[in-house]
This record gives C-alpha cells, structure tokens and sequence, in this order.
C-alpha cells in the first residue's frame, strides 16, 4: 500500500508539471495555430481575387483594344472605361472596376494614371494595364471621316482611303468578306451561322453604323471597324432586340430589311411605309422585287432595270428569289432600322403591296399603291422622269 500511494503521488506531481506546462505554452501554441489558419485563409482569398480580378480576364484572347483616357480622368472613371472597352454584353479589359480602384490604390499609382490612347487586350493583367497606363502615351494626329447611312463597304472603303486611312482599298474588302476577326461580337458570328452566309459579298455589310468617327492616323483597319461595330451595338438596344422577337425575326433579318428600306427611301415619312410594304409582301409570299437589292447584285445604280437584268442570278435578287436577300445591301442608319421594326401600322392594315418614285428631280417622297393595276398607273404617270 505504502509503495502505491508513492506511485500515485509522483504521477500527480508529474501531471502537475505537465499541466503547468501545458498552461504556460497554450497561448503560443493557440497563437500559432490561428496563425496558420489564418495564412491559409489569407492565401486562398489572395489567389482568388488574383484569379478573378486582378490576372487577364481572357488569357487567350490578344485582340487589340484602344482605348482613350480623358485629361484629369479619376482612377474610378478609368476603370469604368476599362470595364466597358469592348462595347455592350461584352466582357471589358477588367472584371471589375471596385479591384481596379483598390489595386491602384493599394500600389500608389493613382495619382500616376496619364491621359491617352492605348492598345490594349484581354489577355493583359490588371498590373499591365496599370503600367502601360501610367507610362502615357504622347498624343498622335488624329483623322475624323463620315459614312453617311446607305453606305455600302465598297463606298465605305473610299471614304477610308480618300482621309489616308487605307493603302489599299483590298486591305478593308478582304477583312471584311469573312468577318473572322470580329467573331466576339455575337452579332458577327450570328450572321456568319445564316443560311448560304459564304454567299454574301461581304459579312460586315450591314453592320459598320453610319456616324461621324475620329480615329488616330495610323489605326490599323481592324481598329476601325471595331469602332464601327461598337457604334452599332450601342444602337440596336434591348428594346430592338425584343421588337424583332416579337416580330419572328432574327437581328440579321431585321438589318437585311433596313437595308432595302434605306436604298429604297429617301423621304423621312417614307421610310415607315416601305417598310410596311415589304412587311405585307413577305406576309403573302411576295418577291419584294426591290431594285435596291439587283442594284447591289449588279454594282449598278438606276431606277429601271431590263427583263435580263432581273434575271441576274444571285441570292441577292428579290426578283428572282422569295423573301429577304442573302444579306444587307448596304448599313443602314437608325431610322431605317426603327422603320423596319415599326413599320407604318395603317399601311399595313391597309394591305400596301407596291410603291415607285415620282420625278425625282422635284420630291424625293416616293408613290404607293394597294393593286398592280394603281401601281401600273403610277409608273406610266411617271418613268418619264427616271431616265
């Protein structure tokens, strides 16, 4: 008994110290412990905002972006403008403009940011972007052009040429027939899924909006018509989007239509009522027959065209195919888009299937009839005039 008691006694001693031990290294242990947890955590959370904000938002992606920053822009106004580089329902240079402002501020480069342009790209981290952006860039001559509505490439390529913006013509006709380079913008690879789209003279037609454009003397021509396209996305809004769903029609159709009403109208009231015309003939099965199209086909302009003329085979004729053509004839401008989405609800319910031109020399307003026999009238009062 009496070695038993010993034993218990010199492990209660044991387990004091112990204990005491324990007590004295617990605070530092416990310390280290949360430590560690909370590096951990720390680690995580950096690398997922590394990943989700601050690195390249499209690794893959290196198509180039200008972009132009204002004098005496704010850290928050440039990253508003990096968010919305490319346009709507696109992903812009950054995924978020709140990492933006707290990484420049986080770095000390807030008050570094310079006015400018530059070329930038998705594939840039936010560190790039950031460098390149408070490096500066002098400023460059800069080229201001107009493309008024109803421009076709071809006369677009003109304009590009005559300001020194092309070399060559061909340079803008070959970017332009397949559209490859612009497949982000949905509308781009939308149109290029269509039925016989490898038909169409050039899969930008139609897409390029008319506007008055400034951009700096050596942009290239891919610079260009990103500006263009952007212009037109910011146009055809979600109101337009959800006009042509109620109307059973596709954005491509919608712009193929406008652009027949473009050609074909020149009166501002008119617009609405061609539109209505072509609404009711596609309605009935009706080749539109509209010499805006075969004068696309043809690379022609006139008022009359010959029996052989339109026979021309090409998916563009309206008179010798049903239904729209393969694609626009020319880029329409914002009131024939809205006429082709809103046409002339009277002449519609009214059932107006024809119209021609009047003398052209004293109204540009256009004559519409219900019947082949008023519109014969129409003609024989006027093709006096279109010679």
């Amino acid at each position: 008994m009496a070695m038993n008691e010993k034993t218990e006694k010199r492990y209660t001693k044991k387990q004091k110290r112990m204990r005491r031990l324990w007590l004295s290294v617990r605070p530092t242990v416990v310390l280290l412990v949360s430590l560690a947890i909370v590096f951990l955590l720390a680690r995580t959370t950096v690398n997922y905002v590394l990943n989700k904000y601050i690195e390249p938002v499209d690794q893959k992606d290196a198509t180039p972006i200008e972009v132009t920053i204002p004098a005496s822009s704010s850290a928050s106004s440039i990253a508003r403008i990096l968010y919305g580089a490319c346009g709507y329902d696109q992903r812009g240079l950054i995924s978020s403009t709140a990492a933006f402002k707290v990484y420049v501020d986080f770095v000390g480069k807030a008050n570094s940011l310079k006015a400018g342009t530059y070329i930038l790209s998705k594939n840039m981290s936010i560190k790039q972007i950031v460098e390149t952006i408070c490096e500066g860039n002098p400023a460059k001559a800069t080229v201001k052009f107009t493309i008024p509505e109803g421009y076709t490439i071809q006369n677009i390529a003109k304009v590009l040429m005559g300001k020194g913006l092309l070399k060559s013509e061909e340079d803008l006709y070959s970017i332009a027939r397949t559209g490859e380079s612009f497949a982000n913008f949905a509308f781009i690879a939308d149109a290029g899924t269509t039925p016989n789209a490898a038909s169409r003279s050039y899969l930008l037609e139609g897409y390029l909006f008319p506007d008055t454009y400034e951009v700096y003397a050596d942009a290239s021509v891919e610079t260009i018509l990103i500006k263009m396209l952007n212009r037109f996305n910011d146009v055809f809004s979600e109101e337009y989007v959800t006009r042509a769903q109620q109307l059973g029609m596709t954005m491509d159709q919608v712009v193929t239509l406008a652009s027949l009403i473009e050609r074909e109208a020149a009166a501002p009231d008119d617009f609405a009522k061609v539109s209505a015309v072509f609404h009711n003939r596609l309605k009935q099965d009706m080749p539109l027959q509209s010499c805006a199209s075969l004068s696309y086909a043809l690379g022609v302009t006139k008022y009359v065209f010959n029996a052989q003329e339109q026979a021309t085979e090409s998916l563009y004729n309206t008179y010798q195919y049903k239904g729209l053509p393969v694609g626009p004839v020319c880029n329409p401008g914002k009131a024939a888009i809205e006429a082709a989405l809103y046409p002339n609800e009277q002449f519609l319910a009214d059932g107006y299937l024809f119209f021609c031109n009047q003398n052209p020399k004293e109204t540009s307003a256009l004559v519409f009839a219900k019947t082949y026999e008023e519109h014969q009238q129409n003609v024989e009062k006027y093709q006096q005039y279109w010679g």
